[in-house]
């Protein structure tokens, strides 16, 4: 509650008498201008009930100052995209970051974290796992929209298949439901070959033998 701001009186030095003839003369006025106001400058006005009230603008998490839970030995930690937006409904934006080890050689395996920064730290941290680099699975891309998480991920449909080439891409979702993200897939999203691998839900699920390709003068053999 602000303090109203009182302003100096020229006569520091009344008289009793005059203070107190002023003062009744004060309380007079303030009790009558008190009466002649309308009701509704008395009334006090109350947010609706389930309203919020917007929190100041806060700048999304900054990947580059977060110390991810990647084992990467002597390369660099390499944050491949980021994309902030509220994911929890509460006003203040998270972040979503697909990062790697720098490696070298092959395609190293991403993992997918949920950035976020309490109120008053300075420093963001890590809060969720959305994909883990030991799934050996790459994000291909990925969105945030109304809160939810969408992404494309890239796998091996078999330990056959060499680990520079992944075979099977796959969509997923993640929303925030009750202190958690739930993963689920799309409307109308399926897994889909993208190289020699077969169709396959789990990118690690183990494949089918090949059908043979007939030849002229040899049975096939399926």
């Amino acid at each position: 509650m602000q303090s109203s701001a009182v302003p100096e009186l020229a006569h520091t030095h009344t008289r009793p008498i005059h203070w107190v003839a002023t003062a009744t003369a004060l309380a007079g006025v303030v009790a009558l201008s008190s009466l002649m106001q309308p009701k509704a400058a008395t009334a006090v006005q109350t947010p609706a009930p389930g309203t919020k009230s917007a929190p100041a603008h806060t700048a999304p998490p900054d990947p580059a100052a977060v110390e991810f839970p990647l084992e990467c030995g002597p390369v660099d930690v390499v944050v491949k995209k980021h994309v902030a937006g509220d994911l929890d409904g509460d006003g203040r934006p998270e972040t979503v970051a697909a990062v790697h080890c720098d490696a070298s050689m092959g395609t190293p395996p991403d993992g997918l974290y949920v950035l976020t920064r309490a109120a008053g730290a300075d420093t963001p941290r890590v809060v969720a796992t959305l994909v883990d680099p030991e799934d050996r699975t790459n994000v291909d891309d990925f969105a945030v929209r109304d809160g939810d998480i969408t992404a494309a991920l890239l796998g091996y449909s078999s330990t056959d298949v060499p680990r520079c080439c992944p075979d099977v891409r796959t969509s997923v979702k993640w929303s925030w439901d009750n202190g958690a993200f739930v993963q689920s897939e799309p409307s109308g999203a399926r897994s889909v070959r993208t190289g020699r691998g077969p169709t396959a839900r789990n990118p690690r699920a183990p494949a089918p033998a090949p059908a043979a390709r007939a030849r002229p003068g040899a049975p096939q053999h399926v």
